[in-house]
């Protein structure tokens, strides 16, 4: 009788353990099937979650921009939209990175996608969401901030492309008075409102570029300088691991901007602007 009985027991426990391991299958499979596209796969949060300080908005650092100048604006603006993804966090250091933070990704929800939406209609495409993954907004993203920060296009054209402001800018290189002045990277300090410019091509880019090009033609990516203090930059864009993220990156010791492998940093757009 006792064997029987522990015979009994043993199926009752392999059948409740293979039904555990049924449904945490099922699970699995019901997130992977909800991600967008193609897209990778959400990364779960450090297992020593951020403190409630940590994670609250940072202190308005850009202090020293006249709080009604139009450089404030368009870093406030930035910030804004990096609160409302969730405050994502990118940290470069050398050829290192991780998320220490993870935010709310493009297609998480119909009012952050629907908020890529309004980022698509600044430079008319306005069937756009977040829920086109396969298409990069960045651009999109850093021509809603000027438009939100009433920058006109006639100084910052609006596009879909990085590349097409960017020629805007080069073509006016030597103009003492333009409104944004090209740089490359070796001979220009980012300060908070200027852009910092990437290659995104397949071909990694190997040595930083001394010359600035006539022309762009290149899948580039853009960011927003935020902060700088000491040797570390922060910056925000947009389609950055699925959201809109805070980048924090290693300056040199006199304060230039890094080439690195994950980002190929080889151009930084001063911002004129009053």
């Amino acid at each position: 009788m006792h064997i029987v009985d522990r015979h009994l027991n043993l199926i009752s426990y392999n059948t409740q353990t293979l039904t555990m391991i049924l449904k945490s299958m099922l699970i699995v499979l019901l997130l992977a099937l909800a991600g967008c596209g193609s897209a990778p796969k959400k990364p779960a949060q450090p297992e020593e979650q951020p403190k409630a300080q940590e994670t609250k908005p940072l202190a308005d650092s850009s202090y020293s921009l006249p709080v009604h100048s139009r450089r404030y604006k368009i870093v406030k603006a930035a910030k804004n939209e990096w609160i409302y993804f969730g405050q994502q966090k990118v940290v470069i250091d050398g050829d290192n990175e991780s998320i220490p933070h993870v935010g709310i990704w493009e297609d998480d929800d119909y009012r952050h996608s629907d908020r890529i939406n309004q980022y698509w209609r600044s430079v008319g495409k306005y069937r756009l969401s977040g829920n086109d993954c396969k298409e990069p907004w960045s651009a999109a993203f850093i021509s809603w901030i000027m438009q939100a920060a009433g920058i006109p296009e006639y100084l910052f054209p609006p596009s879909s492309a990085h590349r097409s402001y960017l020629n805007h800018f080069l073509a006016n290189a030597y103009n003492p008075y333009a409104a944004f002045l090209p740089h490359n990277i070796q001979e220009y300090k980012p300060k908070p409102g200027d852009l910092i410019c990437a290659n995104r091509h397949n071909g990694k880019s190997t040595e930083v570029i001394k010359e600035l090009p006539n022309s762009l033609n290149s899948r580039l990516h853009c960011d927003i300088v935020v902060e700088t203090k000491g040797q570390t930059l922060q910056a925000i864009g947009g389609n950055v691991r699925n959201s809109v993220s805070k980048t924090i990156l290693t300056l040199s010791p006199e304060g230039y901007l890094q080439f690195t492998s994950h980002r190929p940093w080889f151009l930084i757009i001063e911002n004129r602007l009053n």
